[in-house]
């Protein structure tokens, strides 16, 4: 059976057009105590490792502390080093797309510890922001103050990238956009109380995604976005002037020589592979080693770009050959 992945909302789990792709196992961990109380948590999660053997579940940076402590309770409870928990940087749609792409890449032959480990490679190839109408709240991208005084402006509205480089740009009738990928990619977005029309019909377009799609805004977004206020039991109280979007690797052979292309190394504290600098599942950091002269400049980052870029630009003819791949 293919490694599980887990998310802790509905609306993390985007429909997959490939009927070979398993779902996600949804942990509604954020629910009140009553409706999904802990020891029903602790015996689904037993049911996976048991069924799949690994688990790796994701929660979004924005989510409340009581949800990740559930996580990690779960965890301590059930005293398995078979549950990895991963929050990456993302915003909530981006990590959605994340989710999907781990959950393509389970039925590979890729062993569990490479798959969590790879979560933090393929984030770094996610495009994801929003289309704001107020960033007087917002903390996670870096913002002039010029911009904050901008934004109270009635009808100003704010394109913002959040990954894989913060930017920030006002929109105007100049048909501008944000530097976008130079890799085919698909384009999922998700609307609040704005019209995505410039997504669609200005920033689609202009980064030449293969195809858009639209899905409900998950429910964490407005507080990733400080776009709507909170609600009962940390969840939002209202979506807010906000379009999400995020535009990744739809490919599933693009992902699959992406992430096997990168060297693989053993984890000296649970057995698992790995790539990268960190464990998934334990999280302890690959020991520093110092490379032989010789094999130094092939060697100078845990995730080496150029297997990378080989293999995206041999099953990706259009790929511009400058394309960099940041290591994480």
């Amino acid at each position: 059976m293919p490694t599980a992945i887990a998310v802790t909302d509905p609306d993390l789990v985007l429909t997959s057009s490939d009927r070979h792709t398993p779902t996600a196992a949804v942990l509604p961990v954020g629910a009140p105590p009553d409706t999904y109380p802990l020891d029903r948590a602790i015996g689904d999660v037993h049911a996976m490792i048991e069924q799949h053997g690994y688990v790796i579940a994701l929660c979004p940076q924005s989510a409340p502390d009581s949800v990740v402590h559930r996580l990690y309770a779960i965890r301590s409870v059930l005293e398995s080093d078979r549950i990895a928990i991963l929050r990456p940087e993302l915003p909530p749609l981006a990590l959605a797309v994340l989710a999907l792409q781990l959950r393509q890449l389970s039925v590979c032959d890729i062993s569990p510890g490479v798959l969590a480990s790879a979560a933090r490679l393929l984030a770094h190839y996610i495009h994801a922001g929003a289309v704001l109408g107020s960033l007087a709240k917002l903390d996670r991208v870096p913002v002039p103050l010029t911009a904050h005084a901008k934004s109270w402006s009635p009808n100003a509205q704010f394109a913002v990238v959040a990954t894989p480089q913060p930017q920030l740009q006002r929109l105007t009738d100049d048909g501008e956009t944000p530097t976008g990928p130079a890799f085919g990619t698909r384009m999922f977005y998700a609307a609040g109380q704005q019209p995505p029309d410039w997504v669609t019909g200005t920033l689609a377009p202009a980064w030449r995604v293969q195809g858009v799609t639209e899905v409900p805004l998950p429910a964490e977004s407005p507080r990733w976005w400080a776009t709507g206020r909170v609600g009962l039991a940390g969840r939002g109280g209202g979506p807010g002037r906000i379009v999400e979007f995020a535009a990744a690797i739809p490919d599933l052979s693009v992902l699959y020589q992406l992430v096997t292309s990168v060297r693989r190394d053993t984890c000296h504290w649970c057995g698992l592979e790995l790539i990268g600098d960190r464990c998934g599942f334990c999280t302890a950091p690959l020991p520093a080693e110092p490379p032989p002269p010789a094999a130094a400049s092939a060697r100078s980052s845990p995730v080496g770009p150029a297997p990378a870029r080989k293999a995206l630009t041999a099953l990706t003819p259009a790929l511009p050959s400058s394309t960099r791949f940041p290591a994480p």
